[in-house]
């Protein structure tokens, strides 16, 4: 199969779909791998890494598409990439299709097959291809919720572990999936007060025992979420529904009530985001200010820590390229119910059914059924 890594052009956005090591290992399974020229330099991989490990280096993204059957990516493909596909082609990224409906017609109109890191799930509800990038993003989101809180930005000034005879910072952290989780051990270990809220009892009791007690938490409501956020710092957004758009937890009357300078960070924002004032920023510029609050909203936090991210990312969907690229994508997905729940559309129709409701649209049964 000849597999695709083409350059990310996401605005701030340095990983790469895949390592050299993965690409050694491909091209040892008798695939052609093809890679763009500094696809991997912003993550720390050079052009020369790739072709010792014996990748194909490409010039121009559009001869990667337009020879790829599979093209491996970290995040969705943006419009000067649309012309550049072909119907059939198996792309294999981070789609977040439910906040982008201009994306999903896009895809469907090219008749691509699209696989979504973000919902290939395992068997036990978790999400191993999003795992990764989520506990980073949590961990990150607690070091730029520091920043927006700084006077420069706009900020309360106020340092989230306090100091000697001064309290630390109060932290309310909305979800506790694996965002939420990394984000409550980051900020505790800083020093901060924290708080985290979830609908599941127990994902808070876990939390409640690892931590010995030393967070606060509680069921999420909406009452519950507006005591909590009117006295806090920082307030992290973590939820998720697999494939769908997240839930607007947090309305405009909600800030509105918090104090002036406190901040939030939206990690959810890939999904439409948490809070009812949420838009997507970039690296270059991250935050914005609404309602007197610092809002940090950028759509790929780990984009800042490439390196580490790709490495994590590769090491988690690698298994799945593999048995794509020796398999062929239709016997993949029949073997594996994981990487099949992760198909959002196929032929020119959404088969993800949370994708199709998030925009009224009509979606098919999955049409690779398991082996009996």
């Amino acid at each position: 199969m000849i597999i695709g890594v083409p350059k990310e052009i996401k605005n701030g956005e340095r990983r790469v779909g895949m390592t050299p090591q993965g690409v050694d290992a491909l091209v040892s399974h008798h695939h052609r791998v093809l890679v763009e020229r500094g696809a991997g330099v912003g993550a720390g991989f050079s052009d020369h890494e790739y072709g010792k490990a014996g990748a194909i280096l490409v010039d121009k993204s559009k001869d990667i598409w337009g020879e790829a059957d599979l093209v491996v990516k970290v995040k969705e493909p943006l419009e000067p990439e649309f012309p550049l596909m072909k119907s059939g082609q198996v792309l294999f990224t981070y789609l977040h299709l439910a906040a982008d409906r201009e994306l999903t017609l896009k895809l469907m109109e090219r008749r691509i097959v699209g696989i979504g890191y973000e919902t290939v799930q395992a068997k036990d509800g978790s999400l191993p291809l999003l795992r990764p990038m989520s506990e980073i993003a949590g961990r990150a989101s607690v070091l730029a919720g520091g920043m927006c809180l700084e006077a420069r930005h706009g900020g309360r000034g106020v340092l989230l572990c306090g100091a000697s005879g001064v309290p630390p910072a109060k932290v309310v952290i909305l979800g506790a999936g694996v965002v939420g989780t990394n984000a409550c051990k980051v900020a505790l270990g800083i020093g901060a007060r924290v708080s985290i809220l979830d609908i599941h009892p127990e994902r808070l009791s876990y939390l409640h025992d690892i931590t010995q007690g030393h967070i606060a938490t509680f069921i999420s409501n909406r009452m519950t979420i507006g005591e909590e956020i009117a006295g806090a710092d920082l307030v992290i957004g973590g939820v998720l529904i697999p494939g769908a758009q997240a839930p607007k937890l947090v309305t405009r009357q909600m800030l509105k009530k918090m104090r002036p300078g406190s901040a939030i960070v939206d990690v959810s924002v890939d999904q439409g985001g948490c809070f009812e004032t949420t838009k997507p920023t970039t690296h270059e510029n991250p935050t914005y200010m609404e309602e007197g609050i610092v809002h940090y909203c950028v759509s790929n936090i780990p984009g800042a820590f490439p390196r580490t991210s790709t490495f994590a990312l590769t090491n988690a969907t690698f298994p799945y390229v593999l048995q794509i690229s020796d398999k062929g994508y239709e016997k993949a997905l029949i073997e594996n119910d994981a990487l099949r729940k992760g198909l959002n559309l196929i032929d020119g129709k959404i088969v993800c059914q949370a994708v199709a409701e998030s925009f009224g649209l009509g979606f098919i049964e999955n049409p690779f059924s398991p082996l009996p």
